[in-house]
Protein backbone atom coordinates (compact mmCIF):
# COMPACT_ATOMS: atom_id res chain seq x y z
CA UNK A 1 0.00 0.00 0.00
CA UNK A 2 1.19 3.50 -0.77
CA UNK A 3 -0.08 6.26 1.46
CA UNK A 4 1.72 8.98 -0.44
CA UNK A 5 -0.41 11.65 -2.08
CA UNK A 6 0.37 13.96 -4.98
CA UNK A 7 1.96 17.16 -3.66
CA UNK A 8 0.52 20.54 -4.63
CA UNK A 9 2.11 22.31 -7.58
CA UNK A 10 4.83 24.83 -6.92
CA UNK A 11 2.46 27.67 -7.82
CA UNK A 12 -0.20 26.63 -5.32
CA UNK A 13 1.95 25.17 -2.55
CA UNK A 14 1.74 27.15 0.70
CA UNK A 15 4.90 27.99 2.66
CA UNK A 16 5.98 25.00 4.72
CA UNK A 17 7.09 25.32 8.34
CA UNK A 18 9.87 22.82 8.89
CA UNK A 19 9.82 20.62 11.98
CA UNK A 20 12.58 21.16 14.52
CA UNK A 21 14.09 18.75 17.04
CA UNK A 22 14.64 19.63 20.73
CA UNK A 23 18.30 20.26 19.81
CA UNK A 24 17.61 22.97 17.22
CA UNK A 25 18.86 25.78 19.48
CA UNK A 26 22.08 23.86 20.19
CA UNK A 27 22.69 23.44 16.46
CA UNK A 28 22.16 27.16 15.86
CA UNK A 29 24.47 28.10 18.72
CA UNK A 30 27.18 25.88 17.23
CA UNK A 31 26.88 27.59 13.85
CA UNK A 32 25.56 24.51 12.03
CA UNK A 33 24.53 24.77 8.40
CA UNK A 34 20.84 23.78 8.43
CA UNK A 35 18.96 22.09 5.58
CA UNK A 36 15.50 20.68 4.88
CA UNK A 37 15.70 16.93 5.46
CA UNK A 38 12.34 15.24 4.91
CA UNK A 39 10.48 18.20 6.39
CA UNK A 40 12.90 18.66 9.30
CA UNK A 41 15.37 21.51 9.71
CA UNK A 42 18.55 19.55 10.39
CA UNK A 43 22.32 20.24 10.52
CA UNK A 44 24.23 19.06 7.46
CA UNK A 45 27.58 20.07 9.02
CA UNK A 46 29.12 22.26 11.71
CA UNK A 47 32.00 23.44 9.55
CA UNK A 48 34.00 20.57 8.07
CA UNK A 49 32.08 17.50 6.98
CA UNK A 50 35.40 15.73 6.42
CA UNK A 51 36.57 16.43 9.98
CA UNK A 52 33.27 15.17 11.35
CA UNK A 53 33.59 11.95 9.35
CA UNK A 54 37.11 11.31 10.62
CA UNK A 55 36.10 12.14 14.21
CA UNK A 56 33.65 9.22 14.14
CA UNK A 57 36.16 6.83 12.57
CA UNK A 58 39.01 7.86 14.91
CA UNK A 59 37.46 8.95 18.22
CA UNK A 60 33.78 9.83 18.71
CA UNK A 61 31.10 11.92 17.07
CA UNK A 62 27.42 12.42 17.75
CA UNK A 63 24.31 12.97 15.69
CA UNK A 64 20.93 14.45 16.49
CA UNK A 65 18.54 11.73 15.27
CA UNK A 66 15.52 13.03 17.16
CA UNK A 67 13.69 13.48 13.85
CA UNK A 68 13.35 9.70 13.75
CA UNK A 69 10.20 8.54 15.55
CA UNK A 70 10.05 6.17 18.50
CA UNK A 71 6.71 4.36 18.48
CA UNK A 72 5.44 2.31 21.42
CA UNK A 73 3.48 -0.82 20.47
CA UNK A 74 1.52 -2.20 23.40
CA UNK A 75 -1.36 -4.58 24.04
CA UNK A 76 -2.18 -8.24 24.47
CA UNK A 77 -1.72 -8.97 20.75
CA UNK A 78 1.40 -6.86 20.18
CA UNK A 79 3.59 -9.85 19.30
CA UNK A 80 1.00 -11.22 16.87
CA UNK A 81 0.70 -7.77 15.28
CA UNK A 82 4.46 -7.39 14.75
CA UNK A 83 4.71 -10.94 13.41
CA UNK A 84 2.17 -9.96 10.74
CA UNK A 85 3.60 -6.51 10.11
CA UNK A 86 7.32 -7.26 9.70
CA UNK A 87 9.26 -9.39 7.23
CA UNK A 88 11.76 -10.41 9.90
CA UNK A 89 10.41 -12.66 12.64
CA UNK A 90 9.91 -11.19 16.11
CA UNK A 91 9.84 -14.76 17.43
CA UNK A 92 13.62 -14.27 17.54
CA UNK A 93 13.09 -11.75 20.34
CA UNK A 94 12.72 -13.40 23.74
CA UNK A 95 15.17 -11.46 25.96
CA UNK A 96 14.10 -8.03 27.20
CA UNK A 97 16.04 -5.28 25.44
CA UNK A 98 16.85 -7.33 22.33
CA UNK A 99 16.40 -5.51 19.03
CA UNK A 100 15.78 -6.65 15.47
CA UNK A 101 16.24 -4.89 12.13
CA UNK A 102 13.44 -5.48 9.64
CA UNK A 103 11.60 -4.18 6.63
CA UNK A 104 7.90 -3.42 6.75
CA UNK A 105 6.39 -4.46 3.43
CA UNK A 106 3.28 -3.68 1.42
CA UNK A 107 1.25 -6.51 -0.16
CA UNK A 108 3.40 -6.31 -3.31
CA UNK A 109 6.53 -6.93 -1.25
CA UNK A 110 7.77 -3.35 -1.59
CA UNK A 111 9.50 -1.71 1.35
CA UNK A 112 7.26 0.76 3.19
CA UNK A 113 10.13 1.43 5.60
CA UNK A 114 13.12 -0.21 7.24
CA UNK A 115 13.13 -0.02 11.02
CA UNK A 116 14.35 -1.38 14.34
CA UNK A 117 11.99 -3.09 16.78
CA UNK A 118 12.79 -3.54 20.50
CA UNK A 119 11.24 -6.21 22.72
CA UNK A 120 10.60 -5.48 26.40
CA UNK A 121 7.87 -8.03 27.16
CA UNK A 122 5.06 -9.67 25.21
CA UNK A 123 2.73 -6.70 25.48
CA UNK A 124 5.34 -3.92 25.36
CA UNK A 125 7.54 -3.16 22.34
CA UNK A 126 9.09 -0.15 20.64
CA UNK A 127 9.62 0.52 16.93
CA UNK A 128 11.98 3.23 15.61
CA UNK A 129 11.02 4.46 12.12
CA UNK A 130 12.56 6.85 9.62
CA UNK A 131 11.65 10.52 9.81
CA UNK A 132 10.39 10.91 6.26
CA UNK A 133 8.17 7.84 6.59
CA UNK A 134 6.88 8.44 10.13
CA UNK A 135 3.29 9.49 9.39
CA UNK A 136 2.97 7.00 6.55
CA UNK A 137 4.21 4.25 8.89
CA UNK A 138 1.79 5.20 11.68
CA UNK A 139 -1.13 5.25 9.23
CA UNK A 140 -0.14 1.82 7.90
CA UNK A 141 0.25 0.33 11.38
CA UNK A 142 -3.13 1.68 12.44
CA UNK A 143 -4.72 0.27 9.30
CA UNK A 144 -3.30 -3.21 9.98
CA UNK A 145 -4.50 -3.08 13.59
CA UNK A 146 -7.98 -2.04 12.47
CA UNK A 147 -8.33 -4.50 9.59
CA UNK A 148 -7.24 -7.44 11.75
CA UNK A 149 -9.12 -6.21 14.84
CA UNK A 150 -6.12 -6.60 17.10
CA UNK A 151 -5.80 -5.59 20.75
CA UNK A 152 -2.88 -3.24 20.07
CA UNK A 153 -2.22 0.43 20.85
CA UNK A 154 0.15 2.47 18.65
CA UNK A 155 1.66 5.45 20.51
CA UNK A 156 4.02 7.87 18.72
CA UNK A 157 6.53 9.29 21.23
CA UNK A 158 7.34 12.82 20.07
CA UNK A 159 8.12 13.59 23.71
CA UNK A 160 11.40 11.72 23.27
CA UNK A 161 14.70 12.78 21.67
CA UNK A 162 17.50 10.58 20.35
CA UNK A 163 21.26 11.15 20.19
CA UNK A 164 23.62 8.72 18.43
CA UNK A 165 27.15 8.69 19.88
CA UNK A 166 29.45 6.75 17.55
CA UNK A 167 33.13 5.89 17.31
CA UNK A 168 35.83 3.78 18.97
CA UNK A 169 35.77 5.95 22.12
CA UNK A 170 32.02 6.64 22.13
CA UNK A 171 30.98 4.36 24.97
CA UNK A 172 33.81 5.43 27.28
CA UNK A 173 32.95 9.11 26.79
CA UNK A 174 29.27 8.45 27.53
CA UNK A 175 30.25 6.66 30.74
CA UNK A 176 32.52 9.57 31.65
CA UNK A 177 29.42 11.76 31.74
CA UNK A 178 27.05 9.16 33.18
CA UNK A 179 29.14 6.65 35.18
CA UNK A 180 25.92 5.33 36.70
CA UNK A 181 24.93 3.98 33.26
CA UNK A 182 28.02 1.81 32.88
CA UNK A 183 26.85 -1.18 34.94
CA UNK A 184 23.68 -1.52 32.86
CA UNK A 185 25.31 -0.95 29.46
CA UNK A 186 28.90 -2.22 29.59
CA UNK A 187 28.01 -5.81 28.73
CA UNK A 188 25.41 -4.96 26.11
CA UNK A 189 25.95 -6.84 22.85
CA UNK A 190 25.16 -5.29 19.49
CA UNK A 191 21.41 -4.80 18.98
CA UNK A 192 20.60 -4.83 22.68
CA UNK A 193 19.29 -1.96 24.78
CA UNK A 194 19.06 -1.24 28.49
CA UNK A 195 16.80 1.08 30.43
CA UNK A 196 18.80 3.47 32.63
CA UNK A 197 15.78 5.12 34.22
CA UNK A 198 13.61 8.19 33.66
CA UNK A 199 12.30 6.99 30.28
CA UNK A 200 15.90 6.76 29.05
CA UNK A 201 17.07 3.88 26.87
CA UNK A 202 20.66 3.20 25.81
CA UNK A 203 21.04 0.91 22.79
CA UNK A 204 24.20 -0.51 21.24
CA UNK A 205 23.11 0.33 17.72
CA UNK A 206 24.10 2.88 15.08
CA UNK A 207 24.32 3.84 11.44
CA UNK A 208 28.03 4.45 10.93
CA UNK A 209 29.75 1.07 11.03
CA UNK A 210 31.40 2.06 14.32
CA UNK A 211 30.67 1.01 17.88
CA UNK A 212 28.66 3.28 20.12
CA UNK A 213 25.27 4.02 21.60
CA UNK A 214 21.96 5.43 20.46
CA UNK A 215 20.45 7.17 23.48
CA UNK A 216 16.70 7.81 23.72
CA UNK A 217 15.70 10.23 26.47
CA UNK A 218 13.04 12.80 27.36
CA UNK A 219 13.16 15.73 24.95
CA UNK A 220 13.53 18.15 27.85
CA UNK A 221 16.86 16.55 28.82
CA UNK A 222 18.42 16.30 25.35
CA UNK A 223 20.19 19.65 25.16
CA UNK A 224 21.89 19.17 28.54
CA UNK A 225 23.27 15.78 27.48
CA UNK A 226 24.36 17.18 24.11
CA UNK A 227 26.31 19.98 25.79
CA UNK A 228 27.90 17.54 28.25
CA UNK A 229 29.05 15.36 25.36
CA UNK A 230 30.54 18.38 23.58
CA UNK A 231 32.43 19.29 26.75
CA UNK A 232 33.75 15.71 26.96
CA UNK A 233 35.23 15.96 23.47
CA UNK A 234 32.52 14.31 21.36
CA UNK A 235 32.32 16.07 17.99
CA UNK A 236 28.87 17.23 16.80
CA UNK A 237 28.28 15.77 13.34
CA UNK A 238 25.73 16.53 10.67
CA UNK A 239 23.82 14.67 8.00
CA UNK A 240 26.69 15.00 5.52
CA UNK A 241 29.07 12.91 7.59
CA UNK A 242 26.26 10.54 8.51
CA UNK A 243 25.74 9.82 4.83
CA UNK A 244 29.40 9.18 3.97
CA UNK A 245 29.79 7.01 7.09
CA UNK A 246 26.73 4.86 6.40
CA UNK A 247 27.67 4.44 2.74
CA UNK A 248 31.20 3.32 3.60
CA UNK A 249 29.64 0.87 6.08
CA UNK A 250 27.31 -0.59 3.43
CA UNK A 251 24.08 0.60 5.07
CA UNK A 252 21.05 1.41 2.94
CA UNK A 253 19.15 4.70 3.01
CA UNK A 254 15.39 4.56 2.64
CA UNK A 255 14.15 6.53 -0.35
CA UNK A 256 17.42 6.12 -2.25
CA UNK A 257 18.45 2.47 -2.04
CA UNK A 258 14.94 1.10 -1.48
CA UNK A 259 11.33 2.25 -1.51
CA UNK A 260 7.81 0.93 -1.96
CA UNK A 261 8.64 -0.33 -5.46
CA UNK A 262 11.70 -2.24 -4.20
CA UNK A 263 11.56 -5.71 -2.70
CA UNK A 264 14.17 -6.48 0.00
CA UNK A 265 16.13 -8.85 -2.26
CA UNK A 266 16.63 -5.99 -4.73
CA UNK A 267 18.53 -4.05 -2.05
CA UNK A 268 20.61 -6.93 -0.62
CA UNK A 269 18.23 -7.18 2.34
CA UNK A 270 17.24 -10.83 1.96
CA UNK A 271 18.83 -11.43 5.36
CA UNK A 272 16.11 -9.27 6.95
CA UNK A 273 13.33 -11.52 5.65
CA UNK A 274 12.56 -14.63 7.68
CA UNK A 275 10.78 -17.43 5.82
CA UNK A 276 11.64 -20.17 8.34
CA UNK A 277 8.17 -20.34 9.87
CA UNK A 278 6.08 -21.51 6.92
CA UNK A 279 2.86 -20.71 8.84
CA UNK A 280 3.75 -17.03 9.39
CA UNK A 281 1.89 -15.16 6.67
CA UNK A 282 3.42 -11.71 7.07
CA UNK A 283 2.31 -8.90 4.79
CA UNK A 284 4.20 -9.09 1.49
CA UNK A 285 5.28 -12.72 1.89
CA UNK A 286 3.16 -14.06 -0.94
CA UNK A 287 4.51 -11.46 -3.37
CA UNK A 288 8.20 -11.99 -2.62
CA UNK A 289 7.79 -15.77 -2.87
CA UNK A 290 5.54 -15.96 -5.93
CA UNK A 291 6.69 -12.87 -7.87
CA UNK A 292 10.27 -12.12 -6.82
CA UNK A 293 12.01 -9.21 -8.53
CA UNK A 294 15.67 -9.97 -9.09
CA UNK A 295 18.85 -8.00 -9.57
CA UNK A 296 22.30 -7.64 -8.00
CA UNK A 297 22.80 -4.93 -5.39
CA UNK A 298 26.48 -4.30 -4.84
CA UNK A 299 29.24 -1.77 -4.34
CA UNK A 300 31.22 0.20 -6.92
CA UNK A 301 34.64 1.83 -6.63
CA UNK A 302 35.50 4.47 -9.20
CA UNK A 303 38.91 3.95 -10.85
CA UNK A 304 39.42 7.52 -12.05
CA UNK A 305 38.67 11.01 -10.76
CA UNK A 306 35.05 11.94 -10.29
CA UNK A 307 32.16 11.36 -7.90
CA UNK A 308 29.35 8.89 -8.40
CA UNK A 309 25.85 10.05 -7.46
CA UNK A 310 22.38 8.52 -7.31
CA UNK A 311 20.65 7.72 -10.63
CA UNK A 312 23.83 7.62 -12.72
CA UNK A 313 23.76 4.89 -15.37
CA UNK A 314 26.08 1.90 -15.04
CA UNK A 315 27.15 -0.11 -18.09
CA UNK A 316 28.02 -3.78 -17.54
CA UNK A 317 28.62 -6.83 -19.73
CA UNK A 318 25.14 -8.05 -18.68
CA UNK A 319 23.34 -4.80 -19.46
CA UNK A 320 22.70 -1.46 -17.79
CA UNK A 321 22.02 -0.71 -14.14
CA UNK A 322 21.88 2.36 -11.93
CA UNK A 323 23.69 3.94 -8.99
CA UNK A 324 21.37 4.28 -5.99
CA UNK A 325 23.76 6.11 -3.60
CA UNK A 326 27.20 7.53 -4.28
CA UNK A 327 29.77 9.76 -2.63
CA UNK A 328 33.46 10.48 -2.18
CA UNK A 329 34.76 8.16 0.54
CA UNK A 330 36.91 10.09 3.06
CA UNK A 331 38.42 6.83 4.34
CA UNK A 332 39.34 5.39 0.93
CA UNK A 333 40.03 8.65 -0.89
CA UNK A 334 38.01 7.56 -3.95
CA UNK A 335 34.36 7.67 -4.97
CA UNK A 336 32.23 4.69 -3.90
CA UNK A 337 28.61 3.81 -4.56
CA UNK A 338 25.81 1.31 -4.26
CA UNK A 339 24.33 0.10 -7.53
CA UNK A 340 21.39 -2.01 -8.67
CA UNK A 341 22.79 -4.09 -11.55
CA UNK A 342 21.69 -6.99 -13.78
CA UNK A 343 21.97 -10.53 -12.48
CA UNK A 344 25.31 -12.15 -13.26
CA UNK A 345 27.41 -9.12 -12.31
CA UNK A 346 29.92 -10.08 -9.60
CA UNK A 347 32.56 -8.50 -7.37
CA UNK A 348 35.71 -7.77 -9.38
CA UNK A 349 33.87 -7.10 -12.65
CA UNK A 350 34.87 -4.04 -14.64
CA UNK A 351 31.98 -1.65 -15.37
CA UNK A 352 31.54 1.96 -16.47
CA UNK A 353 29.57 4.80 -14.88
CA UNK A 354 28.06 7.67 -16.86
CA UNK A 355 29.36 10.80 -15.11
CA UNK A 356 28.07 13.90 -16.91
CA UNK A 357 28.16 12.21 -20.29
CA UNK A 358 31.52 10.50 -19.87
CA UNK A 359 31.82 6.75 -19.25
CA UNK A 360 34.26 6.35 -16.35
CA UNK A 361 35.71 2.94 -15.41
CA UNK A 362 34.76 1.41 -12.06
CA UNK A 363 35.10 -1.93 -10.30
CA UNK A 364 32.28 -3.92 -8.73
CA UNK A 365 33.00 -4.61 -5.03
CA UNK A 366 31.49 -6.47 -2.15
CA UNK A 367 30.01 -4.46 0.72
CA UNK A 368 30.94 -2.87 3.06
CA UNK A 369 33.78 -0.63 1.96
CA UNK A 370 34.91 -0.02 5.56
CA UNK A 371 34.66 -2.40 8.51
CA UNK A 372 35.55 -1.52 12.13
CA UNK A 373 37.19 1.68 10.96
CA UNK A 374 39.46 -0.11 8.48
CA UNK A 375 39.29 0.04 4.70
CA UNK A 376 38.24 -3.23 3.08
CA UNK A 377 40.31 -3.71 -0.07
CA UNK A 378 37.94 -4.76 -2.86
CA UNK A 379 38.79 -7.82 -4.94
CA UNK A 380 40.17 -6.93 -8.35
CA UNK A 381 39.44 -9.05 -11.39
Amino acid sequence: MSTQTTPPTAASAPPTQLNRTPLFAAHQAAGAKMVDFGGWEMPISYGSQLAEHHAVRQKAGMFDVSHMLNVDVTGLQARRFLSLLLANDVAKLAVSGKALYSCMLNPEGGVIDDLIVYFFDDDRWRVVVNAGCAQKDIDWMQRVVSEHQLDVIITPRRDLAMIAVQGPQARELVWQIHPEWQAATELLKAFFAASVGNDTLVARTGYTGEDGFEIVLPATQAEALWNQLVAAGVAPCGLGARDTLRLEAGMNLYGQDMDEQTQPAQAALTWTVSLTDTQRDFIGRQAIESSPRKNVFTGLKLNERGVMRAHMRVRTAQGEGEVTSGTMSPTLGVSVAFARLPQGVAAGDAVEVDIRGKWVPATVTALPFVRNGKAVVPAQK
